[in-house]
């Protein structure tokens, strides 16, 4: 009987069905860690008595680590093995999510951030590799990563509502408390389930090259993150471009006379990956950039507290895993290009819808929207990412993937970047403007204060829907540069009796 069971076991390991739920699991994990930290702000800022541009280090010093050990855990995963990398990587995060939580000061809890940012950039990487390798068949690795696509929709769901009850209800604490039993989950499935890869490329880490790599991804989205702050042409953001362009040539030229380089620069002679990537860092400027905005909106103009926030986005993370799926099928008998073109362009309508933002806006006015955006988000990212894993041999999955999600969060923060600043600056534009075609009927100080603070409503309301046509327009942008996409694996790309054969078979 344990004979039998044994064997049972052993032949669960590597099922690419629990292979996939079980990286799910983790994507999700990291997904929660990610959504839930900005509604602790609040409550950290009155723990350790600090101001709110400092408290914006708490996401700073994580997207930097994250950014920048993403293509990192990408490449040693092709080297030794992503299921090695990824449950030491898990493990990793689970400790210092409690130790992240124990945080004495403000110095301690942005050191542990920085080094959730590090262990958890394993995550991503790893998963869309074991998933590549774990589904040999195209259809099927299409329709595996367009599902686990979707647990960043459940995240975005789960994130804001269980984080503000444990935030509310107990401390701000609890969110990274509560890593730990999902984890521990996650890693039980980890050891049962994934397949010991023996990884067919063998060679040192190029660790000289990492360091350079880091110092101009460092550099990049540091200036993104902070240029607002500082000013965009200040001393410090002058050294940044300054230290972004030095480390990224310094980056290039050793690479490209490495025999096992962290970045392989002839990836990007593959025109599948440079138009995904390109492609990606376009929709995800626009998305990110756009979407970090409106919950400043609704919590700002409409009174939202972080639970209510995260119920406006239930449409959205309802819609994505219906649609995700979807995309991923359709991009696999259809070429590709045809399916990202197409959600990008209703994301883009969605964007344009909420160009109309206003005070008086209830829930169900974000709801057609933020629909929209979810269907379109999912019939464009799984493709995408599918493009990516079946562009490049097996033992390169991990470093193409590593490279995706690099540009991926690269896109996100220069759209963040982006349109705050087209924000602000078309806030104070718009205050001239409608203060010139304003009129106070009244020599009263409060009336006069009160007109004041209608005239800066008013200038902030119509900076977003800049911010709004801003985003639809570059969707649009992406949406076309999307039909240039190039892709290789997808039953269009065959010959017209192969597709009829795996058209039949399928």
């Amino acid at each position: 009987m344990a004979g039998m069971t044994a064997r049972k076991n052993q032949s669960l390991v590597g099922h690419p069905w629990l292979v996939l739920a079980t990286v799910m699991l983790g994507t999700l994990l990291i997904g929660l860690d990610r959504t839930v930290v900005n509604l602790a702000v609040p409550k950290i800022i009155g723990d350790f008595g600090i101001s709110v541009n400092t408290a914006a280090w708490i996401a700073t010093a994580y997207i930097i680590s994250n950014a920048v050990f993403v293509p990192v855990f990408g490449k040693l995963g092709d080297l030794f093995g992503n299921r090695q990398i990824y449950v030491w990587s898990f493990t990793g995060f689970i400790v210092v999510s409690v130790l992240t939580g124990l945080s004495w000061n403000f110095t301690s809890l942005v050191f542990f951030r920085t080094l959730q940012g590090l262990v958890g950039a394993a995550i991503y990487p790893t998963a869309m590799s074991l998933i590549a390798k774990s589904f040999t068949d195209t259809k099927a690795r299409a329709q595996a990563l367009g599902i686990w696509s979707s647990s960043f929709a459940v995240s975005a769901i789960i994130g804001p509502l269980l984080g503000g009850y444990l935030i509310d209800q107990f401390s701000w604490r609890m969110i990274f408390y509560i890593n730990l039993p999902i984890g521990i989950a996650g890693l039980v499935m980890t050891l049962l389930y994934l397949p010991h890869d023996h990884p067919e490329e063998r060679g040192a880490f190029d660790w000289f090259g990492s360091v350079l790599l880091a110092g101009a991804i460092t550099a990049m989205v540091l200036v993104l993150d902070q240029g607002q702050v500082w000013g965009w042409f200040s001393t410090a953001s002058v050294l940044c471009y300054f230290s972004t362009v030095v480390f990224g040539y310094l980056t290039y030229v050793w690479e490209t006379r490495h025999t096992h380089p962290v970045i392989d620069f002839r990836l990007f002679k593959n025109p599948t990956i440079s138009s995904v990537l390109v492609v990606s860092f376009i929709s995800f400027g626009g998305m990110m950039g756009a979407m970090f905005l409106l919950p400043v909106f609704t919590q700002s103009f409409l009174g939202y507290d972080a639970i209510k926030t995260g119920l406006l986005f239930v449409p959205m993370g309802l819609t994505l895993p219906i649609f995700a799926p979807l995309g991923a099928r359709l991009a696999v008998t259809f070429h590709p290009r045809y399916t990202v073109s197409f959600g990008m362009a209703v994301a883009a309508l969605s964007f344009y819808l909420l160009r109309t933002l206003d005070p008086a806006m209830t829930y169900g006015d974000f709801v057609l929207p933020l629909v929209l955006f979810g269907a379109g988000l999912g019939l464009g990212m799984a493709p995408l990412t599918n493009a990516a894993t079946t562009a490049v041999p097996i033992h390169e999955v991990g470093m193409s993937s590593g490279i995706l999600n690099l540009t991926r969060n690269i896109g996100g923060a220069f759209g963040i970047a982006l349109f705050g600043t087209i924000l602000t600056n078309a806030t104070n534009a718009n205050v001239l403007s409608v203060a010139l075609n304003s009129h106070i009927r009244s020599t009263s100080p409060s009336i006069l204060a009160q007109g004041a603070q209608l005239i800066i409503m008013k200038a902030d309301l119509l900076a977003y829907s800049t911010v709004f046509e801003w985003a639809a327009g570059a969707m649009l942008v992406g949406a076309f540069a999307a039909l240039f996409l190039q892709s290789s694996g997808s039953i269009a790309d065959l010959p017209p009796e192969a597709r009829a054969e795996a058209m039949a078979g399928g």
